[in-house]
């Protein structure tokens, strides 16, 4: 659970980072420098080791590449014309999501009352939904699109943390996104897709995307661990922390602040985490 914490608290850093140069950089590439920051970081203790034998199932690893992939460059999209945590608050549909496929998928027991409280949350995803759309138009849809696919990516890297060393994972999702990303920012060249068209970041850009992919890089693998200990449906309730985080940065750095029907949305959002985190703890200690 602390490590869950920590990193749900400083991975909006990220979407921050991702924000500040969307003026200048692509979400494709900016997307592509961190997870190639994430390879590199990785690799030496992946690389060589007995750890690469257990590496094989080629099939769910480039699946979770494509997964972060879609996730991580349409949540750069969102926050470039959103407010960081309407953006995120949205996203947390994902809770009723993974807790349904950790149900179907990983045989995990899933009972009525946190279904009916992801079920709140989803309701208060819609409040943040409707003035992001009416400001924002479709952007506004695609932190749900991106929550669908995170939902997948956590269930199924739960699957494979079971008998996979977390580096393993780690290394092997940042070289799937590394290969798919760079076909797609050669093909965004030459036909001209903006959120693919590579630029040459300056000095200062540079050092911004290798903070992003260090905190990236720590951030995950302490989701992953935390995976290897805990239910997925259980840690899904930790990322509404990360809404007090983008709303901090947000105002910070963008001047950004959610407006009252959002912070209705936001809380009824955290408070169906909460109680879905409280049930888990009955359920703990009643086994």
């Amino acid at each position: 659970m602390f490590l869950m914490v920590v990193a749900v608290l400083a991975l909006p850093s990220i979407d921050a980072i991702a924000k500040f140069l969307s003026t200048t950089d692509p979400a494709g590439q900016v997307a592509w420098t961190r997870f190639l920051i994430q390879a590199i970081l990785i690799a030496p203790f992946v690389l060589g080791s007995a750890d690469r034998e257990r590496s094989i199932q080629v099939a769910a690893q480039a699946l979770r590449g494509v997964l972060i992939v879609t996730t991580t460059v349409l949540m750069f999209t969102a926050v470039k014309y959103m407010p960081m945590a309407d953006a995120i608050a949205i996203f947390f549909v994902e809770l009723l999501v993974v807790a349904l496929l950790s149900a179907m998928f990983l045989g995990e027991r899933v009972g009525w009352r946190r279904i009916a409280a992801a079920l709140v949350g989803f309701l208060g995803a819609l409040l943040v939904v409707r003035p992001s759309y009416e400001l924002f138009g479709l952007t506004a849809v695609l932190p749900l699109f991106v929550a669908f696919c995170f939902a997948f990516y956590m269930v199924l890297t739960r699957r494979l943390a079971q008998s996979q060393p977390v580096s393993v994972l780690h290394f092997n999702v940042g070289v799937a996104v590394f290969v798919f990303l760079g076909a797609m920012l050669v093909i965004g060249h030459i036909v001209e897709i903006p959120i693919f068209q590579p630029v040459w970041p300056t000095f200062f850009e540079w050092s911004l995307l290798a903070l992003a992919g260090l905190i990236a890089t720590a951030g995950h693998l302490m989701i992953v661990m935390a995976f290897r200990h805990l239910e997925a449906s259980a840690l899904a309730p930790f990322q509404h922390l990360e809404i007090v985080a983008a709303t901090g940065f947000g105002l910070w750095l963008f001047g950004d602040f959610p407006d009252s029907i959002t912070w209705l949305g936001i809380s009824i959002i955290v408070g169906s985490g909460l109680y879905i985190f409280h049930c888990e703890r009955l359920r703990a200690r009643n086994q």
